[in-house]
């Protein structure tokens, strides 16, 4: 069985894409700006009822199986910050989604039978000192009803789990979807969509996608 890990996969160290990507999410620039703080969203009904074995961070590869899952692989990456824009450090971050085929790891998913057996559909980072999370995984799809997503899941010790959604920048979906056009406020809703952009050189088509999530508290807060 592949053991749980809070590092880069093997394959993400070899890559030089990958590791400039790093250093990128964070530099100390990025985030000059004014925080927006990440709003909270639902948590859905497919938060997966059943863990797999295998719950890293690397989604792409299930236990020691040797077929990738299908889809367009995706490098996830970003930062856990508190209000003030310092790291949190030793938080899990949870992610879940649907498959390349539009299904997620849930017995209520729709066209469970058709779900991808090789992808994982659910993973797991501790956050390091810079407050940094790593996933490898696969472009989110639509699915009836939905515009595609991720949902995240932070867990923090004395804390209650929040959870929130991000998008595709770009994907026409986003428009006509219920969860995220709730949200009024244009900026705070923009704090959600993120880019999926191709990696410079990748032969294979691979996507790098950065999403921080800002937290609205500070380590001062009483828990």
């Amino acid at each position: 069985m592949k053991q749980e890990t809070v590092s880069f996969p093997q394959i993400w160290t070899r890559r030089k894409a990958i590791v400039t990507l790093a250093a990128t999410f964070a530099a100390p620039g990025a985030f000059a700006e004014a925080l927006t703080q990440t709003p909270r969203q639902t948590e859905g009904p497919f938060y997966p009822d059943k863990l797999p074995l295998d719950t890293d961070n690397d989604l792409l590869i299930l236990n020691d199986n040797l077929t990738p899952a299908i889809g367009e692989v995706t490098y996830l990456g970003g930062r856990l910050l508190d209000a003030k824009g310092d790291p949190i450090r030793n938080a899990v971050v949870e992610i879940w989604q649907v498959d390349g085929r539009g299904v997620y790891l849930h017995s209520g998913s729709g066209d469970a039978e058709k779900r991808d057996a090789n992808f994982q559909g659910f993973g797991r980072f501790l956050t390091g000192s810079d407050g940094g999370y790593h996933f490898r995984t696969v472009k989110p799809v639509p699915y009836p009803g939905r515009t595609p997503h991720i949902h995240f899941a932070v867990k923090i010790k004395g804390r209650e789990k929040w959870t929130t959604q991000c998008y595709i920048k770009g994907n026409p979906g986003n428009e006509n979807d219920g969860p995220l056009r709730s949200i009024k406020d244009e900026k705070i809703r923009n704090s959600l969509i993120v880019d999926f952009a191709p990696i410079k050189d990748s032969k294979a088509g691979e996507l790098a996608a950065n999403f921080n999530i800002v937290m609205g508290f500070t380590p001062e807060d009483k828990h």
